[in-house]
């Protein structure tokens, strides 16, 4: 898709409600945060496992991450945390989610021996941690209330909210609390992609990353699958995302260009697989791999361990803000959307 560039619009202020606009700004604000609150976890981290609890289990995530988590024979173990205890959660609107949910809670209670609480207050009280991986965004606020009600740091599986407003208030809760969290896809851990965003072919001037966009009506159409691809894509190309405009490819699959503050582009396709590619001022290099979920569970044990999330509030917003620009485009037939207008819409700074 192409079309003539548009006047530059102003940069949104990411500041008004994240603490940077860079991964090395969140980490700053992630290690004040720990300072501040939840050390509890982790204060006898190295001398004991990390007690988990799982809320949702209505993902095929709950049954692989226990497995990596929980199996020492495991061909990819992550040691250092274990999952023992687990809410149902489900969501009776959802085919995919209420259908799964009994098959789930075996394979964790018979297999793991994971203890099935009736509530997510009651899981918060036996655990140190928590994981929150209800494959429908929209119960995440109301999840995220209460585990930060019970003071314990959390992971948010994608999508971080069933909205963008959500998604505003689940970082704006956590941060007044002080309660550290993150919300990533796995996606971002693939090896090349992380080469790239570390300078491994320099500054990187545009990127196109790709996955399957299937659709679900309860969400925002990219907040369903599409979220992977966006954030390999954030991963090379960092924060800054000012605008996008949606189309579609000569297949007719969505294809979302957006444009950084600095000139550079990057854009989302909806393709089969995970696949992308970087040019910088070094080279290119393909991105957007998928390289199994051991990766972002090593990173979430290791959040756990030290309060550091691996990205920052600021960038994980920015992709949703991203994503929510994507359909407003859509319904505007196509035309350009700010980041900082849809931000604005969703009580972003308020």
């Amino acid at each position: 898709m192409s079309s003539p560039a548009p006047a530059t619009p102003r940069s949104p202020n990411f500041a008004l409600y994240s603490p940077g606009r860079s991964a090395r700004n969140g980490l700053m604000t992630s290690r004040c945060s720990v300072l501040v609150a939840s050390l509890l976890v982790v204060s006898a981290a190295t001398a004991a496992e990390i007690r988990l609890g799982i809320i949702g289990l209505d993902t095929s995530h709950v049954t692989a991450f226990t497995e990596i988590l929980n199996n020492p024979a495991a061909k990819d173990h992550v040691a250092g945390a274990k999952v023992v205890g687990a809410f149902k959660g489900g969501s009776p609107d959802i085919e995919s989610s209420w259908s799964r949910v009994e098959e789930y809670t075996k394979t964790l209670r018979e297999k793991h021996g994971v203890t099935i609480h009736p509530t997510v207050e009651a899981l918060c009280k036996d655990v140190d941690a928590v994981l929150i991986e209800s494959v429908d965004g929209r119960p995440h606020l109301g999840q995220v209330k209460a585990v930060i009600a019970a003071g314990k740091p959390f992971y948010v599986d994608k999508p971080l909210g069933g909205s963008l407003k959500d998604a505003v208030e689940i970082l704006r809760l956590a941060k007044a609390a002080k309660i550290p969290m993150f919300s990533a896809s796995s996606l971002r851990f693939a090896k090349g992609t992380l080469a790239v965003r570390a300078g491994a072919i320099g500054t990187v001037t545009h990127a196109w990353c790709g996955s399957p966009a299937h659709l679900e009506k309860t969400h925002p159409d990219l907040y369903w699958y599409g979220v992977h691809g966006c954030e390999s894509l954030f991963t090379v190309l960092g924060t800054g995302c000012i605008s996008v405009r949606r189309g579609t490819t000569q297949e007719g699959k969505i294809e979302v260009v957006g444009r950084w503050s600095d000139g550079r582009t990057g854009t989302f396709r909806e393709v089969e697989g995970y696949q992308g590619e970087a040019w910088g001022t070094k080279g290119s290099q393909k991105v957007g791999s998928y390289d199994g979920y051991a990766p972002l569970v090593a990173e979430i044990v290791k959040f756990f361990q030290t309060g550091v999330a691996p990205v920052g509030p600021g960038e994980t917003l920015e992709i949703m803000a991203f994503m929510e620009a994507a359909d407003e485009s859509k319904r505007r037939g196509g035309t350009e959307v700010t980041l900082a207008e849809v931000l604005k819409k969703a009580g972003a700074g308020n």
